[in-house]
Parts: structure tokens; sequence; C-alpha cells
């Protein structure tokens, strides 16, 4: 018998159970129809993540981006024991915030070693137990998750009660038995400087690359564990929407052999790593869901002296459909405060993340950038809004916005992204540094002085933005029924009183230039695979579905109709219940080239304008622009 693919497979068992179930309860695959406001294609589209030809697909076989954040930073502090929230309900109140106000559709769940193996050979049940129903509030909400064993600077157990600096990661027994020296980063003005000029964290880390006394093993037993335990607690349902597992933050080696370079590092002990905990994935019941795996943190430092040759580069293609190449992104230049004068401008990072996107097709796998942001306080953080912008701008498209409509075909792949982070106890810790009574962290992040949430609570306790809106919540195709071939979304986010433009629509393109006017704008071009499933886009807050206009070769209108079969564009709600919203567009047309704009501009266009602004850009888009 010729094999199934594995995503088409997926599907038909979850049909198949799903008649099993309707006829052993009496009633006909008809009445099985999905509750009021749920779409058909929900539950469907949940039931794969798979990695295709290079990019993330659902199991409908539409190409889907992963937009979100980390949650949280409060996972390397011990106020709540390791956990993320402090309950369940923050949780919800947490996971409802993400998708309401901050736009995300997935989230890395930070999760603690120390907590989880407290002692060696122990599991912690209850942790477990705890970490699971958290992540659920998140996958109710209609969130994707990929957990990950979160780690810096080895393990808070290295630091004492009077360090400058601390560390989370590894339990505390792991260190006792290492017998690592006195830590001292000497004059460090910056905590990432410990990962390679404090001896205790080199040497520690050194240790469990080297699996010295087996901490290695017990790290891998422990994953294990608990995989297996959120595979067995969470519902059918639930555990779909966990779309892969992080097995090891910021991975450096510590310290080199003699003669051993960091490429060499890679190729001989952190790929070795990956494989081995691939295995275990696959021993835990997660064979069909990725690993999302990192390489040497500097490969692509944007500082010189730190870069470091790597990027996986000798897995090759080894790589491939069970691996997602995952990375992070910080402009060192940018937060030194000495390296780069003045603001990120337009186009900033667009060679930074081309390789990012270069490096995922070269290993035959698709990429997210898991960790990137800026601090949003102290002497830098006057550059975070054009900083953040430009990231944004190049996680959409590796053109900068200057030449966007005259090449979009140069585009590439939009990135899925999860921004560093998403902490809604920010300013209102109560941390213990290094478990020091004379040492309560109460500001920021509470951790080596570090302030990059994007969300705080206010005084009555509701989550509020501590960003602009409208860079965070961001119009982006979240599930494109075809292959994206280009996308572009202009924010108009703002840096103190001044709207950033950098995508102007050019004056090549009057009747386009006139509908957006000085409204935000997003446009989609995309390849139809002849698929009857609709393409999705997230429908940010400022695009209220009575003031939007939708220009496509799929019709031109202002104001979005609710879903029903047949409209090729309408607006539904996102699943999970929060009130979000999507767009869908809609169309059966086999291998077409589409097209889409939406904006929020023009509050009454005629239908003579929208008629000529699609005409205008049914030609731009014949034409590749």
């Amino acid at each position: 018998m010729a094999k199934l693919p594995v995503r088409l497979l997926g599907v038909l068992i979850l049909v198949t159970a799903s008649l099993a179930v309707s006829a052993a309860a009496g009633v006909s695959s008809s009445a099985a129809e999905p509750p009021p406001g749920r779409l058909w294609f929900d539950d469907r589209a949940a039931a794969s993540f798979t990695v295709e030809d290079g990019r993330f697909v659902d199991g409908l076989g539409r190409e889907v981006v992963l937009r979100g954040y980390n949650v949280s930073g409060e996972t390397k502090l011990e106020e709540n024991g390791g956990l993320p929230f402090a309950s369940v309900a923050d949780a919800e109140k947490s996971a409802a915030a993400l998708r309401t106000l901050g736009g995300g559709n997935a989230a890395r769940f930070l999760l603690s070693w120390a907590h989880a193996e407290p002692a060696r050979g122990q599991i912690d049940h209850a942790y477990l137990a705890a970490v699971t129903a958290q992540m659920r509030a998140f996958l109710r909400a209609g969130i994707r998750v990929y957990p990950d064993f979160h780690q810096d600077l080895f393990s808070r157990h290295l630091f004492h009660g009077g360090s400058w600096y601390t560390g989370d990661g590894a339990p505390k027994w792991v260190v006792e038995a290492g017998g690592y020296p006195r830590e001292s980063c000497g004059i460090c003005l910056f905590w990432g400087q410990n990962i390679t000029q404090n001896q205790a964290v080199t040497r520690a880390t050194y240790d469990f690359w080297h699996n010295r006394g087996g901490i290695q093993d017990a790290f891998l037993t422990t994953a294990q564990t608990t995989m297996s335990y959120l595979a067995e607690h969470l519902t059918p349902a639930e555990f779909a929407g966990v779309v892969g597992f992080d097995p090891y933050n910021e991975p450096h080696a510590g310290t080199y052999d003699s003669g051993q370079s960091s490429r060499a590092w890679e190729r001989d002990l952190l790929w070795p790593f990956y494989e081995k905990f691939r295995a275990r994935m696959d021993a835990a019941g997660w064979h069909d869901k990725p690993a999302f795996v990192e390489p040497n943190l500097f490969w692509n430092a944007n500082l010189d002296f730190q870069k470091q040759e790597g990027g996986l580069l000798d897995a090759g293609s080894a790589l491939g459909p069970r691996y997602v190449f995952n990375t992070h992104f910080y402009d060192q230049k940018a937060i030194s405060g000495i390296f780069m004068w003045g603001k990120a401008k337009d186009g900033q990072y667009a060679g930074d993340f081309g390789t990012v996107r270069d490096r995922a097709a070269g290993a035959g796998t698709a990429a997210i950038v898991s960790e990137f942001g800026h601090p949003l306080t102290g002497t830098v953080s006057d550059k975070a809004p054009t900083v953040l912008k430009a990231m944004y701008q190049a996680i959409d498209s590796r053109q900068p916005g200057a030449s966007w409509w005259s090449r979009p075909q140069d585009s590439g792949a939009v990135l899925s992204s999860t921004q560093w982070q998403w902490d809604i106890y920010n300013g209102r810790h109560h941390e213990l540094m290094n478990g020091n009574p004379d040492k309560v962290l109460t500001a920021g992040d509470a951790w080596n002085d570090e302030d990059l949430s994007a969300v705080r609570l206010d005084d009555t306790g509701a989550p509020v933005l501590r960003q602009d809106a409208r860079l965070l919540d961001r119009l982006y195709p979240s599930a494109t029924a075809g292959r994206v071939l280009a996308f572009t979304y202009e924010d108009r986010s703002r840096d103190g009183s001044t709207t950033l433009t950098w995508n102007p629509v050019p004056a090549s393109l009057p009747h386009v230039r006139e509908l957006v006017g000085s409204g935000q704008y997003g446009l989609l071009l995309w390849r139809s695979d002849g698929s009857a499933s609709p393409t999705e886009l997230h429908l940010p807050a400022s695009f209220a579905p009575e003031r939007t206009t939708v220009v496509s070769d799929l019709g031109a209108l202002h104001g979005l109709p609710p879903y029903e079969a047949g409209k090729p564009i309408a607006v539904a709600p996102e699943p999970g219940g929060t009130g979000s919203r999507r767009l869908l567009l809609t169309s059966s047309a086999s291998s077409n080239l589409h097209f889409a704009l939406i904006t929020n501009g023009t509050t009454a266009p005629s239908p003579d304008a929208l008629q000529s602004t699609r005409a205008e850009l049914a030609a731009w888009a014949a034409n590749g622009g």
C-alpha cells in the first residue's frame, strides 16, 4: 500500500474518528456539525501541524505563520516556583490578552528543569500538573504553544546572595555535584558577558555538553517524562495545539576543547544532543511534532567580535521536516548604546532576517525567530519603537519598504516569531534575588535588570500594553491556502509623536494611494492550490469590520460581512472565544495568482474608487510589481 502524506493521513484519521463517534452516539455525520460561532474547518485545521516543503502547514495544507510572545520570564524567577503564572486564572487572563491586545496566535511556553527535577531522578509531578493546567489556558484560547526548558547562565544555583547577576535552568543538585568555583564575571556591564567570562558558568556549561556525571542524560530523561505527561494529561484536541518543543535555550559551548571551532562544536556536541532529544520526543508520543532546534547563540550576532561560525551548517539536510531552524535576534549594537547611534531605519534588519530565511531553506525546513526584542526602559529605550518596527518589518518581508512595491517577488517567506516577552507581572514582582531577603526585586522583569515585557497589569488588575498597539497587534497571514508570494504591513506605529511610515504607497499607484490615505494597510500576494479552504489573516482590533476595506481579485468591498459559506470575503471570530477576529478570503481557483489589500484608511470609498483600485492592483500584480 502506498504511503499517504502525513498531513493527509492525519486528516483521514480525524474524519474517521469523528464518524465513529457520531455513529456510536446514534447520530448522522451531518448532525455532528460544530456549534454556532465555530467554522467547519476549525477542528480539522488544528488536527495537524507539520513542516512540509520548508514551511509550516496545518491539517488543510495551508501555509501557517506563528506570531506571538514568550510566556514568560516569570518562569526564570522563584516567586511562583518556576511557573509562568501564580494561578490558572492569571494564565487565562494573560492568554486572552495575548490574543486580543497582542494579536498573537502562538506562545513559546517556558518550563524549569530545576523545578521539574528538584532532586536527581525525582520528578515533581505537582509542578508538571500546574504547568499543564496553565498551558491548557493558552490552548483553550486558540493559541498554539511550543514548550522550552529555559536556561540562562546555566543555573541560578551558581550564584550567591551577593552576586550582581543570577541565572536559571539546572537544578541545585547538578551544581552541587559539579564543584564549581565561586562565580565572578569581573567587570561585566551586561549579564550576557557571564556566558563567556564567568568561569563557574563556562565550566558548568561545558560539563553539560560533555555529559559529565550523566547530567545531560538526566535532563533528557526529565524532558521525556515531561513530554509524556503533557501527552497523557492534555486532551487530544489540546495536544494538537502543542506544535513542537524547543530543547535548549541559547546553546553555547561554555569553553571549547583545544583546537575546536564553534562550527565543530555544533557538529560534534550540539547536533548529537538534538538527535538524542528527537528520539526522546518520539518515545514520548511526539513523533509527529518537530523539534525547534537553536544553533550556537552567537552564530548571527551583529557585533563582529561576538559573531561565531555556526547555524547548524554541518547538520545540513539532516534537519528536514522533523526539525525547525529556531533562532534569536537582538540588535546588540543598539542595546550597547555604543555601536549604534540614533534610531533604526527602514530595512535596518533585512539582511539579518534574510540570513535566517536562507539558512532554513538550505536545511530544508521552516524557520522561527523565537526571541527578539529591545529594552523598554533605560538609556537605550528611546530606540525601542524603531528597532521593534524594523524587526517586524524584516519578519514580514526581506524587502525594505523603499523597494517593496517594485520588487515584491523578492519578499521571501513570512517568518514565524515570538517576541520576548509577555509578562503580566512586569513591575509588580517580589523576587528575592538569589534568595537574598535584602535584595527584593520588583521593577521591570525582576531579572538581571531586564525590562522587555510588552504587557503589564494596571491598578485594576487588567492587562495593558506597554508598547504601541499599532506595532504589536499586527495584520499577518496566519493560514494561506496555497503559497505566500509576498506580504507587507505598514503599521503606522509611533515613535513618540512621530508616525513611522516606511512603506508609503508609490505615486505610480494613485488609486491605491488615495484609498489607503493615512491609514494602516497590508497587502498579500499568494498563489492558491485549488483548495476550498479559506486564506486567513489576523485582523487587528484597529481594523473594525465595518470600517475595513478589502480590495482583491476576489472582490472589493468596504465593510466586512460575517462568514457564510460561499462568501469570498468575510470576517469571523478566531478560535478560542477571546473576541479576536480573522479575515477570510476564499477561492477554489487552482494555481491562480491572488492579491488582497486590507486597509482602514478611507472611511467611505465609492464603488468607483474600489473598482479603480482593484484594476490598478490587478495590473500591478500581473506585471510582478
